[in-house]
């Protein structure tokens, strides 16, 4: 989103990483109604902490493309609408293992076979995107990945009640934090919130309630000196001084009508918790809107929770009140990642990044 973000000055560090070619069945016709072929997925399994924590990563296996006149079974089509165990388990520990699937939310989908491929590039290997038995030895630990949380004040006291699309009614609140508990909690475990209460029906996400969460891992720590935001693979890569990929994003990348900048710019500040200046004279106008706005901080702000300044002004690199839709619409040109994506690549760059845009 082009957009004029006020900075709390940060200096932190850079990172950098190798290109990844996807395997050519990523972009081609497909199984399901995902768009491409799905991961095979094996019975219908109850979505349950010990489901998930018991799942195999071997029983997802790409199955073979099917043939022109091959129409999808009724019941694979169900099964095909509600998430996957298994596949919670993969997001899950993609997640931990610094390859981000982006939300998690048990579907097989591009941005699961852009982490797997930004893992195996990390790890050296053929980046095909498939999941095989050397990235399931990379990645599996054995241990749970869904563990009980308890819900404490604090995440009571983020919440501020229904937030409005409108910015002219955005621009009378302090603080522009969560709609519900439910939502802080799915940010805050990158989860997607309808996972987040399949697992776990009944509840009613209050205060000291106990519910099932993902076990996150540490966020990343390094020095990121050269990103790279890539617009047809709907990803940022972020590589270090050695060019050796650090850390891989699935992002959204500006739009057909509002493109991200071509070549290469730099970060020239980095700003946690900004405010919004909405000016539909530079921007863009959204709705009857045609005053300048000035809109509070926090994670349901139009820029997320950090905002990375780069030097073609009006454009950076930011977060998203909607992380379910990162690589799904468009943006205003900027570069769009989940709130915590973000914040994690903030913690790694430091002034004078250089921000190359692939078209």
């Amino acid at each position: 989103m082009a957009a004029i973000a006020r900075r709390a000055f940060a200096s932190n560090h850079h990172f950098e990483r190798d290109i990844v070619t996807l395997a050519p069945w990523l972009f081609s016709a497909t199984l399901l109604v995902t768009g491409f072929p799905v991961l095979a997925q094996e019975g219908a399994v109850a979505l349950t902490m010990d489901a998930v924590n018991a799942a195999r990563l071997e029983s997802l296996v790409p199955p073979p493309l099917p043939q022109p006149s091959q129409e999808p079974e009724a019941a694979d089509l169900a099964k095909a609408d509600r998430p996957d165990p298994g596949m919670v388990r993969l997001q899950i520990l993609l997640d931990q293992a610094g390859a981000s699937p982006g939300v998690i939310d048990g579907f097989d989908g591009e941005n699961v076979r852009k982490a797997v491929a930004a893992l195996e590039t990390l790890h050296g290997l053929e980046a095909d995107g498939e999941l095989d038995p050397d990235i399931i030895r990379i990645l599996e630990t054995g241990e749970p990945v869904l563990l009980p949380y308890t819900i404490s004040p604090e995440d009571e006291a983020a919440v501020v009640g229904p937030v409005p699309e409108d910015y002219a009614e955005l621009a009378g609140y302090d603080h522009l934090g969560f709609a519900t508990i439910e939502e802080g909690l799915a940010e805050k475990f990158h989860m997607d919130i309808d996972l987040l209460k399949a697992l776990n029906p009944g509840s009613t996400f209050a205060t000291g309630e106990q519910v099932i969460v993902a076990q996150l891992a540490e966020p990343l720590q390094g020095e990121v000196a050269r990103i790279e935001a890539d617009k047809r693979l709907g990803q940022l890569r972020a590589y270090d001084k050695n060019n050796k990929l650090v850390v891989a994003y699935p992002a959204t990348v500006g739009s057909d009508d509002n493109p991200s900048p071509a070549g290469i710019h730099t970060v020239t500040a980095i700003a946690p918790e900004p405010t919004y200046t909405y000016n539909p004279e530079i921007n863009f106008q959204q709705g009857n809107n045609d005053e300048v706005l000035e809109l509070a901080a926090g994670p349901n702000n139009p820029v997320g929770t950090v905002w990375i300044d780069l030097s073609e002004p009006t454009y950076g690199i930011h977060g998203t009140p909607e992380p379910s839709e990162i690589d799904k619409t468009a943006s205003h040109g900027c570069v769009r990642l989940t709130n915590w994506d973000a914040e994690e690549l903030a913690g790694m760059v430091e002034k004078g990044v250089s921000v190359k845009f692939i078209q």
